[in-house]
């Protein structure tokens, strides 16, 4: 893009006449300076058309687009440009509350923590509005009557192209319909597809029959095999197919593969649905108001079902329906039964499952990303799950003391048998011990003095409330822009190891009651690799059951030799 053009001269013009190409205005057609009449075949063009070197077009109407280098274009409908646009930019999402209560003006270098802050602190007034007038600045700034098609494209096969901004290197082959969005970098958009008001960043992919409106697809997200998509925003590296979004915020992994999963008015983030996971946000009372909160890592087993409002602590599993509204944040690795109705809760008991362990491996060897706008930590051991387990551990505490002969007790709407009670604290424990030694060995616990504050989890980037409350207010304070933003909270990513030492070093310290010396920080340090060994022969154990003979059921069935059947079951497994 950007190249020296030229009008058509008289001889090109009579050349692309006998080619069947035909113009409202062949002064209005410009073409780079190598143009050669065979780029064109049979191709209508209306109003502003410009033309890049080695670009070729058959087949197609074309009204006001400017078509980079190297583009291939075949039998296309209408790639038409009628209407002013910003191309998806400053389209409202209404994320998470479905009656906008949490909306996000989107726009094309739009970020996990960024859409966060936008949908999930508007007790930050001021904050929030002044990101949302940003975000409404780049549009306008983007806003032009001329659609844009950058180097090295390719659109083949397509019905209706409209108001579209499609960046270098993507293909679009066989959609239907693609009006007011953006095409990412690298993007892929395949069979019947529908899309409206969109942004689809780079290196994502939309195909088979999917349909989504007013959306935001990040970075090598998939959405495909028929999946439908409103007001929601899908952040890197999500991955859904066949079943259906509405009003999300679907933070970094966010996956849905199964038919009937419905994901609605919610926040998910490394997330797994299983098949038929359904959540309901409308009790026919006050409208369609309410939201889930569902934490990093949470999994849902086969046709679970969770009624808004509802929180879920991270690296949970949700079995069976769940109605009562549970809040069970400062519960981590916990697992969420149905029992005659009733939401049993088994605190920490997910730390002993080797599930949970291939979850947090598998997540960062599945990154693809290469422009990583998104700030995302994988830690395993970090502030925000060791504050949570500390809490735990608290309430835990607590109840028991209240009534140590109870054989139950109930919890924010929830039901904890008082074995899982006693098993909750000892597993925290361990993890919390664990934990600490880890975050101290990272990073440099004396280079940066905690502020005391807790952690959360910005959209996949863990960071404490306090530099949160200071990078909002730089912000505001000195006007900062978009860019900006990112940059200060990029710091904070690259900044995460002695932050997070600092943390575990103020935590240690308060559990001792002084100061820790060095040699104390060195105890705990090789305590927690001995503790985390434990941990690791627990849920190693537990994969050694998932690999049993009692799970040959099904293997080599067609021969009675147990030799045979066990042959089959590890060369399949």
């Amino acid at each position: 893009m950007g190249a020296k053009v030229r009008l058509l001269n008289d001889s090109e013009r009579t050349s692309l006449a006998a080619r069947g190409c035909t113009s409202t205005n062949w002064d209005e057609v410009y073409v780079c300076s190598d143009f050669s009449v065979e780029q064109l075949l049979n191709v209508h063009l209306i109003g502003s058309v410009h033309i890049g070197s080695g670009s070729r077009i058959s087949n197609a109407t074309i009204e006001n687009y400017h078509i980079g280098s190297n583009c291939h274009i075949d039998s296309v409908l209408r790639l038409e440009c009628r209407h002013a646009t910003s191309f998806g930019e400053g389209v409202v999402v209404a994320a998470v509350n479905e009656n906008g209560g949490r909306s996000v003006t989107i726009y094309r270098d739009l970020t996990a923590q960024i859409a966060y802050i936008m949908t999930m602190m508007r007790n930050r007034g001021e904050a929030v509005n002044y990101l949302r007038g940003l975000a409404e600045r780049e549009a306008a700034i983007h806003r032009t009557t001329v659609g844009i098609i950058e180097d090295n494209v390719s659109i083949v096969g397509v019905r209706f192209i409209r108001e579209l901004h499609i960046e270098e290197g993507a293909i679009i082959e066989g959609c239907s319909l693609l009006e007011n969005g953006t095409v990412g970098r690298g993007s892929k958009i395949g069979i019947d597809v529908r899309a409206r008001d969109f942004i689809a960043d780079s290196n994502s992919r939309i195909d088979g029959a999917a349909s989504i409106e007013r959306c935001y697809i990040g970075e090598n997200s998939v959405i495909a095999n028929g999946f439908t998509a409103v007001d929601t925003l899908f952040f890197a590296n999500c991955h859904c197919e066949n079943g259906e979004a509405a009003s999300v915020f679907a933070g970094p992994f966010t996956v849905s593969h199964h038919k009937s999963s419905l994901l609605i008015a919610g926040i998910f983030s490394f997330f797994n649905a299983g098949s038929g996971t359904n959540q309901s946000n409308h009790l026919f009372k006050s409208g369609a108001v309410h939201q889930a909160v569902h934490q990093r890592g949470t999994k849902f087993g086969s046709s679970a079902y969770v009624m808004a409002p509802s929180i879920e602590g991270a690296f949970s599993v949700v079995l069976g329906r769940h109605t009562r509204h549970h809040d069970t944040q400062d519960m981590p690795f916990s697992y969420l039964i149905e029992e005659g109705g009733r939401t049993m809760l088994m605190p920490a008991l997910s730390l002993k499952s080797y599930g949970t362990v291939r979850d947090i491996e598998k997540w960062k060897s599945r990154d693809k990303r290469t422009e990583r706008r998104d700030n995302i930590n994988f830690e395993e051991f970090n502030p925000f799950l060791t504050g949570k387990m500390l809490r735990g551990v608290d309430i835990l505490t607590r109840l028991y003391e209240a009534d140590p002969e109870a054989k139950s007790f109930i919890y924010n709407r929830t039901e904890i048998r008082s074995s899982m009670l006693t098993r909750g604290i000892k597993l925290y424990n361990s993890a919390i011990a664990a934990s600490l030694g880890f975050m101290l060995e990272a990073g440099d616990y004396e280079r940066i003095e905690d502020d005391g504050s807790e952690w959360i989890d910005m959209g996949g980037q863990y960071i404490s409330l306090g530099d949160t409350e200071r990078v909002l207010s730089r912000m505001v304070e000195s006007k900062a822009s978009l860019d900006e933003l990112r940059g200060l909270l990029h710091d904070m990513h690259l900044g995460y190891a002695d932050r997070a030492a600092a943390y575990a070093y103020a935590i240690l310290g308060h559990m001792l009651g002084h100061k820790p010396s060095h040699e104390e920080v060195a105890d705990i340090i090789e305590a927690s690799h001995n503790i985390y060994a434990r941990m690791r022969e627990v849920t190693e154990a537990d994969r050694q059951r998932d690999c049993g003979t009692d799970m040959m059921v099904g293997y080599g069935y067609d021969f009675r030799d147990e030799e045979e059947r066990a042959a089959d079951f590890y060369a399949t497994r």
